[in-house]
């Protein structure tokens, strides 16, 4: 029986990924982390209710085959400095380590175009400092995925993908290389690569968002 642990299958992303799983036959049971249980009825679904400032209560229900990290936060959602620091940084590096410990095979984490441990952004520097964290967990399977501006239904209006997402659109249209990673993605073309990296023999680890957006049309 192949098992699926998602953390963070009530955000963009993570919801996505989860709904697709739910509707293929790719896993026979999905472990769901949450904070407030949501409206699912299947058998394939455990719903654990999580305290995330007491992972160490649920190590036991951290395994399986793969593990998707796709929890995160905004300096406007979290403006206290700790409690970012701990979302952005504590819980993701906890979650992996307690995954490598109990022999999860492969570990997806959802980063940040730009993530960089020496970023002066500290978005972009808690971003890179978990992926070198977790690169030295040495799992089978690392996957580190770097999403540019995310299109898709938000619950809430964020004005600067609004006015900036148009934009980057109309400019990638003239960039050519490294800038064409900066091209906003659909959040069905990440979660379709995403898929796609769990069953494929790449060792490569990290995946910029053009390099999702390629994968996802050409599979």
């Amino acid at each position: 029986m192949k098992t699926v642990i998602i953390f963070g299958s009530s955000g963009l992303i993570g919801n996505e990924l989860f709904k697709t799983i739910l509707l293929s036959n790719t896993y026979d049971k999905i472990k769901i982390f949450v904070r407030t249980i949501p409206e699912v009825n299947n058998p394939k679904v455990e719903i654990i209710k999580t305290d995330f400032r007491n992972l160490e209560k649920y190590r036991d229900k951290i395994s399986g085959d793969d593990c998707y990290f796709c929890i995160g936060t905004t300096k406007k959602d979290t403006p206290d400095k700790s409690e970012y620091t701990r979302i952005e940084y504590d819980i993701p590096v906890r979650v992996a380590t307690i995954a490598k410990e109990n022999s999860v095979n492969s570990f997806f984490y959802v980063s940040s175009i730009g993530a960089n441990s020496k970023a002066s952004s500290n978005y972009l520097k808690n971003k890179g400092q978990v992926e070198e964290k977790i690169k030295n967990l040495n799992f089978n399977k690392l996957a580190i995925i770097r999403p540019s501006l995310l299109i898709g239904n938000r619950k809430s209006f964020r004005l600067g993908e609004v006015i900036f997402t148009p934009v980057m659109n109309t400019l990638t249209l003239f960039t050519f290389g490294r800038l064409k990673k900066y091209k906003p993605i659909k959040i069905e073309n990440v979660v379709k690569a995403m898929l796609y990296i769990s069953t494929s023999t790449s060792n490569k680890i990290v995946y910029e968002s053009n390099e999702l957006e390629t994968i996802a049309k050409s599979s």
